[in-house]
């Protein structure tokens, strides 16, 4: 079993920055990599980025590139999404997540299985 807690979400103005904090607890060990969604509302789950916790491998959704900067900290078990320039188009329910074992696409939300609350990031233009 894996806990996750996110934090750091709140209100900020378009075109400015927020640093999402997920907290990993648990058999983390068994777990490969952390994993952060995004839904608004009506909307489905959207990939925004992964990493690897040993090797430190990164992806990024298209959507995101260039503006968010994953990051992780072994020590502390918890994984960082930098957020700049923010759009209208980011407010949502921010997730962070951990995969089965093996699981072949992290871009996927089918193939995790432990998931945060999740913390509300809000955009005011």
């Amino acid at each position: 079993q894996v806990q996750l807690v996110e934090s750091g979400g709140g209100l900020v103005q378009a075109g400015g920055s927020l640093r999402l904090s997920c907290a990993a607890s648990g058999r983390t060990s068994g777990s490969r990599a952390v994993g952060w969604f995004r839904q608004a509302p009506g909307k489905e789950r959207e990939f925004v980025a992964a990493i690897n916790w040993s090797a430190g491998s990164k992806n990024y959704a298209d959507s995101v590139k260039g503006r968010a900067t994953i990051s992780r900290d072994n020590v502390k078990n918890t994984v960082y999404l930098q957020m700049n320039s923010l759009e209208p188009e980011d407010p949502a329910i921010y997730f962070c997540a951990a995969p089965r074992p093996f699981a072949p696409d992290l871009g996927v939300a089918g193939n995790y299985v432990y998931w945060g609350q999740g913390t509300q990031v809000t955009v005011s233009s």
